[in-house]
């Protein structure tokens, strides 16, 4: 069975950016669906003993959809911090500021980047910052359920561009959304993942 990942902050933690009343939907009504989805479906296979993350590695159709929907949010909510935003901290997360001025030249050019393709990502989907052979990052956009546990990248970074993310603080609005997102960006937990991948 597979349990919901705990919001690390309260659910008004991320006010104004981010509403409680988005969590409450996001949180407690989307991302669960997702969960008993999954639950209810690898109940009494040989999936009900695997990680989230082999299941998703190996399921197709209905059940890849609900465990990469449930691993993708998973990762998201920890993306976010009340603590968070700004440029990363070049003494605290002075391997990921290499790691961006060596991709895109400099943080400024990453963000403008990285909201741009996530303005841009068609439909429902996640934007990502991720790490591919060789340690390089790239900006990868994946359309519903895609993720990059699928390519064999290691997840630096993700923004949710499913509209149910958004559309109660900005509407339709997803460059409001987007610019909005990094004042709440985790820099901690992007450094952690950059260190482990």
């Amino acid at each position: 069975m597979i349990a919901a990942t705990e919001l690390p902050y309260s659910n008004d933690a991320l006010s104004p950016h981010i509403s409680a009343e988005t969590f409450e939907y996001h949180y407690g009504k989307h991302y669960k669906a997702y969960i008993d989805k999954v639950n209810a479906q690898i109940a009494g296979t040989a999936y009900a003993e695997k990680s989230l993350e082999e299941i998703v590695k190996a399921a197709e159709g209905g059940l890849f959809n609900n465990a990469a929907q449930v691993y993708n949010h998973a990762f998201y909510w920890n993306c976010l911090s009340p603590n968070g935003g700004g440029e990363p901290d070049a003494q605290k997360h002075g391997e990921v500021v290499k790691a961006i001025e060596s991709s895109f030249g400099s943080y400024k050019d990453f963000r403008e980047a990285f909201t741009q393709a996530a303005i841009t990502n068609f439909g429902s989907g996640w934007t990502w910052l991720v790490k591919g052979e060789g340690g390089k990052v790239a900006i990868e956009s994946t359309s519903n359920a895609g993720t990059p546990v699928t390519a064999g990248q290691t997840s630096l970074l993700t923004i949710d561009v499913w509209e149910h993310a958004y559309y109660i603080d900005y509407r339709n609005a997803r460059p409001k959304y987007c610019e909005a997102f990094w004042n709440i960006v985790n820099w901690d937990f992007i450094a952690k993942n950059l260190s482990a991948g």
